[in-house]
């Protein structure tokens, strides 16, 4: 079951980024990456054709208020997003009457290797069992994207399922989906 998300106001912070609600300030950082051939492909949306394209799904990201940006702290440039977003699979029965959130992320090119993407996701896997008190956490990636597998290994996630799912760029990918269960709830 979905957990409730509302990420207004919420600030989290790791030795190199700030991650926090989008601003309308954000949107030339967002299109700046978002542009980029390679990086929406991995997460299943094709590069950003122009600026209003941009705004579109920030102004989606601020309204919907379950994404967040990941601002590096050394030069206030936003260079990538982490959501918690609405459960894409359904999970064996014993998950049934628990509530938990599938986190997905996108990280500019030009960070990718830096260990910047298992950072947030960790912060924001305390945010989620600590503070928001979730059951457990989902996680996916397309089998071609070996740079998401990396980060959700080092997360700890555990896999369970192999399934095809359509992108929003409209194709069809085999995707391997992980959990986290809360290690602070009792089983």
């Amino acid at each position: 079951m979905n957990a409730n998300v509302d990420l207004t106001g919420v600030v989290l912070e790791t030795d190199r980024l700030i991650i926090r609600e989008w601003s309308e300030m954000d949107l030339e950082d967002f299109f700046e990456y978002a542009k980029v051939d390679g990086v929406g492909q991995m997460a299943g949306w094709n590069p950003h054709t122009s600026i209003q394209e941009s705004k579109t799904i920030l102004e989606m990201f601020i309204n919907e208020k379950m994404t967040f940006a990941l601002e590096l702290k050394k030069n206030h440039k936003v260079i990538g997003s982490l959501g918690l977003e609405t459960l894409s699979l359904l999970l064996r029965d014993e998950y049934e009457n628990l509530v938990g959130r599938e986190l997905g992320y996108v990280l500019s090119k030009e960070y990718w290797g830096k260990g910047l993407m298992p950072e947030a996701v960790n912060r924001v896997i305390k945010f989620c069992f600590e503070q928001e008190n979730y059951d457990y956490l989902m996680c996916s990636h397309f089998v071609i994207n070996s740079q998401s597998k990396r980060v959700i290994e080092k997360s700890g996630f555990r896999f369970v399922k192999e399934n095809t799912q359509i992108a929003r760029d409209g194709h069809e990918y085999i995707s391997l989906y992980y959990v986290l269960d809360n290690p602070l709830k009792k089983n």
